[in-house]
């Protein structure tokens, strides 16, 4: 079965840091489009950060730019966000989506690939 699994969030203190990882499973990573989104209930879903892991290529949303950075790992098959710098406004349930591409436009459509998300909560 070809999935995306998100984890790594938590509760954590304004201003802490949080590092979310996407690992996948029934597929390989390498030539794939990678975007990390958030939606909780009654939101609308909204793209935060985005790579494509054959050329490493990379774009964020302008609310996380400075703060969140996306990596990938083609050893492990996973995309890593690691959040600095959270606030209150960063709680959601965040989730990875993929589309296999040998160059994806980064952005927030486009993705074939989803799984279940990992909620992240920022206390005040």
């Amino acid at each position: 079965e070809v999935q995306l699994q998100a984890s790594g969030g938590g509760l954590v203190q304004a201003g802490g840091s949080l590092r979310l990882s996407c690992a996948a499973s029934g597929l390989s990573i390498d030539y794939y489009g990678i975007g990390w989104f958030c939606c909780g209930p009654g939101k609308e879903r909204e793209g935060v950060a985005w790579i494509s892991t054959n050329d490493g290529r990379r774009d964020y949303a302008n609310s996380v730019e400075g703060r969140f950075t996306i990596s990938s790992d083609l050893a492990k098959n996973t995309v890593s966000l690691q959040m600095n710098s959270l606030s209150p406004e960063d709680t959601d349930v965040y989730y990875c989506e993929g589309v296999r591409s040998y160059y994806p436009s980064l952005g927030p459509h486009g993705y074939d690939i989803w799984g279940q998300g990992t909620q992240v909560t920022v206390s005040s």
